[in-house]
């Protein structure tokens, strides 16, 4: 299996701006580097576990957010993902978003042959 630096420096990077942490605080917390930070934001370097679980910790998130991209079972991290994101929508928003998925959903069952 080959991991998938590149998301992984992406939810990285999410995770330190929803937090509010420039890379020079997530640095500081961390006590790595600036340039180290960038570098796995950008998946120039990979990072090592002690590495991973120091920033998740930072972030105040977990390893299974860093990595769902990455791994089989991770149905749990996208749901709170789409909960987070419907937390602060109007109810016009909401019911709007919840029509676009249930399309999707439909699509997308139609296209990979799946029923539920």
């Amino acid at each position: 299996m080959i991991l998938n630096y590149r998301m992984i420096g992406q939810r990285i990077r999410s995770a330190r701006l929803k937090q509010g942490f420039t890379q020079e605080k997530l640095a500081e917390l961390t006590e790595l580097s600036v340039q180290h930070i960038s570098n796995i934001e950008t998946a120039s370097t990979k990072l090592s576990l002690q590495t991973l679980v120091k920033i998740a910790n930072v972030l105040d998130s977990s390893v299974d957010e860093l990595l769902c991209d990455n791994i089989k079972i991770a149905k749990a991290v996208y749901d709170n993902e789409i909960m987070q994101e419907l937390m602060d929508c109007t109810e016009q928003e909401t019911r709007f978003i919840a029509d676009i998925v249930k399309h999707i959903k439909k699509t997308l069952r139609l296209r990979l042959g799946t029923k539920k």
